[in-house]
């Protein structure tokens, strides 16, 4: 059995195009050829495959046969390829990041998160993404050793040296606990009562954060790196602890978790904020990205 040729790209784009246009002096037209210039380039491709592309006979217009309709949906995954190939090479030669790598704070609301990215989707659809999630100084952390040129960070970047930072919104935490939780059981929460029992804290292994708390008032805490497991603990009555809002709304409304109206403990607004090294500016992926984030999260907050 003989083996197939190897079709030329521009040998696919008139066979496309005469499958666009329904006929081969359409195509002519479109591509600004002649008719016969059309059908020598389908026959030099039907002969490199060894295959009848179209029913030329009993119709006026071309026909794809059952081994043409076969060979379309292949030929214009080879066209959609050439063209994502042009743009991104189109886009680095204007400058354009061939990849973003970005981290952001697990506080961070999962809204935020999907409109920013999809409109970067739309907007950037060659620009690959690499997507870090990590806690407290860890976002930080990985901005200064270069694994991500941007991040969302929580209030530790706010003065740490060769960071820029720019305010994207502020998230509220709030100290939650399951109805079943001793201090969510309670008629009436006194002064000091949050230190009596666990308090789930979350943390890292970012030393940019060693050796500081954020939040915590009970010398009897369980520490988590995972704000969903955080999260799976809370549910089940393990402990209380803060926790962002718009996580748990859903979780509140079923009466999964309760507000906790502790006098000494009423939550905090925790800040987020756009960062980047000082020298390293990001490309303009990147800061369309950041803008982007910092469009959204102060709408969002204002709402």
């Amino acid at each position: 059995m003989t083996e197939p040729g190897t079709p030329t790209f521009d040998q696919l784009k008139i066979f496309l195009t005469v499958v666009e246009t329904g006929s081969f002096a359409a195509a002519g037209r479109r591509l600004n050829r002649a008719t016969s210039v059309i059908s020598y380039g389908i026959a030099n491709l039907e002969a490199q495959l060894g295959l009848s592309l179209f029913e030329r006979q009993g119709t006026r217009k071309p026909r794809l046969t059952m081994a043409g309709q076969a060979v379309l949906a292949e030929a214009r995954s080879i066209s959609q390829g050439i063209d994502d190939l042009r743009a991104k090479v189109k886009g680095l030669s204007e400058g354009l990041e061939a990849q973003v790598d970005l981290a952001i704070d697990v506080m961070l609301p999962s809204q935020w998160l999907g409109e920013a990215l999809g409109a970067f989707y739309a907007e950037f659809p060659t620009v690959a993404l690499n997507l870090h999630v990590e806690a407290l100084g860890a976002v930080t952390a990985l901005v200064l050793d270069g694994t991500a040129v941007i991040g969302i960070s929580g209030p530790l970047a706010a003065d740490m040296p060769g960071i820029e930072n720019v305010i994207v919104g502020s998230v509220p935490l709030i100290p939650v606990a399951s109805p079943g939780h001793p201090l969510a059981r309670a008629e009436a929460l006194l002064p000091g009562m949050g230190r009596d029992h666990v308090q789930l804290v979350l943390t890292d292994r970012s030393p940019l954060s060693e050796g500081r708390e954020f939040g915590v008032v009970s010398p009897h805490t369980w520490r988590l790196a995972d704000l969903g497991a955080k999260m799976a603990l809370l549910r089940e009555g393990i402990g209380w602890g803060n926790m962002p809002v718009p996580m748990i709304e859903g979780d509140l409304q079923a009466g999964r978790l309760v507000k906790l109206d502790m006098p000494d403990e009423t939550g905090v607004n925790y800040r987020m904020s756009g960062i980047y090294r000082s020298d390293t500016p990001p490309g303009p992926a990147a800061s369309w990205l950041l803008e982007r984030f910092v469009t959204v999260g102060r709408r969002s907050s204002a709402e």
